[in-house]
């Protein structure tokens, strides 16, 4: 284990520890514990907005995932890859302005305190919480393995120790802090993700020569690792349509990033997290992806496709500089698991127990001290049950990565985007949406039928907008008299 590599590592994870001990002593909770544990009182200005976003949505699946597939299929992934370019812009902008309005005007905390206020349905809101939950843990398993790997690979230690080291990591200064913490450590991360992103590349190229004589072993290794398809035919037109709708348009129904829409302070702020947040995620997408390409010309055997981001990083970069892109990943890693565990403790503590469960507990002489140990015990438990899931991990995290992504915009896609944007959108079409859309994209992924190599994301996005607009057709909004209204 090589001190040097673990100095900037150490140093970061410090760092993380002390914007999370920062964010819980400068809380403001004039509004409440929760609305400052849950969206941060809404202060977020224009470049943490992009930092917290562009992080969020940058996970082990970037910076890991992606990487690998990109290793096994060529420079066609790194095309393929750069179809999310606007996925931030396309969140903010579709999402962003309307839904701070309405959270607002509601009070809404979370992404079902929305839904409520749209629909006022218990039903669509216990269905979405209980749905976010069982997505989120999926999406969770997949960083902690991330997490766990990168570190196995690195320092030596054994994936159960480096899982249990980032496991308590994460779960420690989440809980610490809150959404506060979260949105200014994932500044902190954004930035190390970028300056791990160009050190690598810049590592790749002057170990391999040049780009021009690294895109020639690959064509040595195999001609297809160059062609805009990949080995076999495998990145095809319709996959390529149905990855773009997976991890680009999709992303507007992911409630960890849709909750960001909530929490900014002005429109000023939205318009410059805008902008920032897509150079930075084309920035990244490029780099990592590229890198990962690029590696199968230095290392063209290697055990796991995962593997090839922390074995470049030990094979091209000096020790202290490979400590600093350790630090990237992990950035990526960590940032995008707070922000779902957070929301998932939400999605515990306010959607289900608060609102159903035990809502005195909201009213109680002592509530601004019960809910914060409340909080706790919740993001420590939900923490917990994954780690154990984590502990007998897939061999490729991509493709569970992305199987969760198509069951969140399943379920949440179309009532967000129609409720928002549809006057006539009412609970039943919503309801209809949620369980057509996912009983369809589980099915789809469990008989796997030959659609001529289209995701099973687009017809469950068709089955669920039929299923919306007909339920909605059928039993519509009722009409309100001016005395009801």
């Amino acid at each position: 284990m090589n001190s040097q590599l673990l100095i900037p590592l150490v140093l970061y994870l410090v760092a993380v520890f002390a914007v999370a001990l920062y964010a819980n002593r400068k809380r403001d909770t004039g509004n409440g514990f929760l609305t400052e544990y849950l969206v941060g009182n809404r202060s977020m200005g224009g470049f943490v907005l992009a930092m917290t976003l562009a992080s969020t949505y940058a996970s082990a699946s970037s910076f890991i995932g992606g990487p690998g597939a990109a290793y096994k299929m060529g420079l066609g992934w790194v095309l393929l890859a750069m179809i999310q370019l606007p996925a931030a812009w396309l969140t903010l902008g579709v999402l962003g302005k309307k839904f701070a309005i309405e959270a607002r005007r509601h009070n809404a905390l979370t992404l079902n305190d929305i839904l409520y206020a749209r629909y006022k349905n218990r039903g669509v809101v216990i269905f979405a919480s209980l749905a976010l939950l069982l997505a989120f843990f999926g999406t969770m398993v997949v960083q902690f393995v991330g997490g766990a790997r990168l570190l196995q690979t690195v320092t030596g230690l054994s994936y159960q120790h480096g899982l249990m080291l980032f496991a308590v990591t994460v779960g420690l200064y989440t809980t610490i802090g809150g959404f506060r913490a979260v949105v200014m450590t994932d500044t902190v991360q954004g930035i190390m993700m970028i300056i791990g992103t160009i050190a690598l590349l810049v590592g790749i190229v002057h170990a391999g020569g040049s780009v021009g004589e690294m895109i020639h072993t690959l064509h040595d290794i195999d001609p297809a690792l160059i062609s805009p398809y990949g080995p076999d035919q495998f990145l095809s037109q319709p996959f390529m349509l149905s990855f773009w709708v997976l991890v680009c348009f999709g992303v507007i129904g992911l409630p960890h990033a849709a909750v960001r829409c909530m929490s900014y302070k002005s429109s000023g702020s939205l318009h410059k997290g805008m902008v920032i947040s897509t150079a930075m995620v084309a920035l990244l997408m490029l780099g990592m992806h590229l890198a990962g390409a690029l590696g199968r010309a230095l290392v063209p055997d290697i055990a796991s496709p995962d593997q090839i981001m922390p074995t470049l990083m030990m094979t091209v970069l000096p020790p202290v500089v490979a400590g600093v892109f350790l630090a990237g990943p992990m950035a990526a890693i960590m940032s995008t698991i707070d922000s779902q565990l957070i929301q998932a403790s939400a999605t515990l503590l306010k959607d289900l127990y608060l609102n159903y469960i035990n809502p005195q507990a909201l009213t109680a002489p002592d509530a601004e001290k019960r809910l914060p140990k409340l909080s706790l015990w919740v993001t420590g438990i939900f923490s917990l049950l994954v780690f154990i899931a984590a502990t007998n991990p897939p061999d490729m995290i991509i493709w569970l990565n992305l199987l969760a992504f198509g069951g969140m915009q399943a379920v949440f896609l179309w009532p967000l985007v129609l409720g928002l944007y549809w006057k006539r959108a009412s609970a039943t079409g919503a309801f209809a949406s949620m369980i057509c859309g996912l009983v369809c994209y589980i099915g789809l992924s469990v008989i796997k039928p030959d659609m001529g190599g289209i995701h099973a994301i687009i017809p469950t996005l068709l089955v669920g907008l039929i299923a919306f607009v007909v339920g909605s057709l059928v039993k519509p909004v009722p009409i309100q008299t001016p005395q009801q209204a």
